[in-house]
């Protein structure tokens, strides 16, 4: 076969195989002002939502810490997925998808919907909270990533059910996390 016409065929073989790799995992990332002095925000994440998920009344009532906590949770389901640092600890593991389909319905959160949308939303609607602007929040709630709407969504996050399957996959993040600190995994 004469050089140019194997390079040409080794070429289109070549571009062919680029069409056949999977799309990247999503990335997320937590917003910069949400930890102030934190050395590790995705520790940070891992010890606030092990606390907020481990029974119900840690968030009745309570929106902005839900919307914090949810906030978190979709953070870490990424993180803790795609991350190196926690690769070997997590491998293999389903808590974490099972449990973002759990909370996500509850909130009426479209199963397709970006997590950072969904963090990016739930950390607008903390601060409109904390500052007293419950219109803001919901503004913030709104659009296609929240199928029932800002008012349905923050009505939710102040009265969430209880989330076994989001507290089982806090719990496994609090494990990984002693795991690698103890250097087992």
């Amino acid at each position: 076969m004469p050089r140019q016409s194997l390079a040409a065929l080794l070429l289109a073989l070549g571009l062919g195989a680029c069409g056949m790799l999977p799309p990247p995992p999503p990335s997320a990332g937590l917003p910069a002002d949400i930890y102030s002095g934190a050395a590790d925000p995705t520790r940070t994440a891992i010890y606030n939502t092990g606390i907020r998920f481990s029974s119900p009344e840690q968030l009745a009532g309570k929106p902005a810490d839900a919307a914090r906590a949810i906030g978190e949770m979709e953070y870490l389901v990424v993180e803790l997925l795609t991350n190196p640092r926690f690769f070997n600890a997590t491998q293999g593991s389903t808590t974490m998808p099972a449990a973002k389909a759990e909370w996500r319905g509850a909130l009426g959160i479209a199963p397709t919907a970006l997590p950072q949308t969904v963090i990016d939303a739930m950390f607008a609607a903390v601060r409109a909270l904390n500052a007293g602007q419950p219109a803001a929040a919901q503004a913030a709630l709104s659009g296609p990533a929240f199928t029932l709407g800002g008012a349905a969504t923050l009505q939710r996050l102040g009265a969430l059910p209880n989330l076994p399957a989001t507290n089982q996959a806090a719990l496994a993040a609090s494990q990984v996390l002693r795991r690698i600190g103890s250097g087992r995994f």
